[in-house]
């Protein structure tokens, strides 16, 4: 970041900033990253203000984001440079902190082996844990969050950090058990059968794992969330398609919430 006059060609910026010029023809046809100007010979040319937006296309797209995202991000008249930046190094320290608790889950392990040090079960998966809650934050803490407050979802985290490896265990165990259970129910066609209503409990048996207290109203949101939030769609859609919703009719139908 700063000032200065150098230009750039695309294919010298693709070089500078280890990208390809495919990308950076990409960038503009998106209308991400535009050039300052069009040269008489018909080039490109980028200048300080655009190197200065590709570095921050390149610190989102590390974060994980989508194009679509970021061009939401970098386009908006409300973005600052200076306060993406700090935002930026701040999640990377949340990402340093992460990988040096699982270089140090691996060091610990190796040792294990070795019989140097003995290491509990809780230590062995430490790091994995903190990754999960990490991920979940990024990809669903704003809106979780915002429908069910820090509190709550501070707790649920707290929660899987205090998990046990049997724990863990389980909860895969409920949730194949409870896919199983959906894809068969669905062949009839009703979320009010046995069958879905024995998914719509397996699904509140996993959601007891994470969360502090139940309630019928927060696990109806939730199914409802699945089928709002397209993220979440893909991950139930994946099984089979329309998935999502049957769960989400199936849990309304067993928390007594249906319309």
């Amino acid at each position: 970041m700063g000032g200065g006059t150098t230009e750039y060609t695309v294919q010298k910026l693709g070089t500078l900033a280890g990208i390809s010029t495919r990308t950076l023809r990409y960038y503009d046809e998106f209308g991400i990253l535009k050039p300052a100007r069009i040269n008489s010979s018909g080039y490109r040319i980028y200048g300080q203000a655009e190197v200065d937006r590709l570095q921050q296309i390149l610190f989102y797209r590390e974060l994980g984001l989508s194009l679509e995202s970021i061009k939401d991000i970098v386009t908006a008249p409300s973005f600052d440079g200076a306060k993406a930046l700090q935002e930026h190094h701040d999640k990377l320290l949340e990402k340093r902190k992460q990988l040096n608790l699982l270089i140090a889950n691996v060091e610990k392990t190796l040792a294990s082996t070795e019989g140097r040090i003995t290491m509990s079960d809780k230590e062995k998966f430490e790091g994995f844990k903190q990754k999960l809650i990490d991920d979940n934050e990024e990809k669903y803490g704003q809106e979780i969050r915002e429908k069910y407050g820090d509190s709550a979802i501070d707790q649920s985290n707290q929660k899987v950090k205090n998990m046990t490896e049997e724990q863990h265990a389980d909860i895969q165990r409920l949730e194949e058990e409870m896919f199983e259970s959906l894809v068969d129910a669905m062949e009839g066609g009703d979320p009010a059968s046995v069958l879905a209503q024995k998914a719509a409990d397996l699904h509140r048996q996993c959601l007891s794992f994470y969360w502090g207290t139940y309630s019928k109203e927060a696990h109806a949101g939730v199914a409802q969330m699945y089928v709002d939030d397209e993220r979440f769609t893909a991950y139930y859609d994946k099984r089979q398609p329309g998935l999502a919703a049957f769960l989400r009719d199936a849990v309304h139908h067993y928390t007594g919430t249906e319309k």
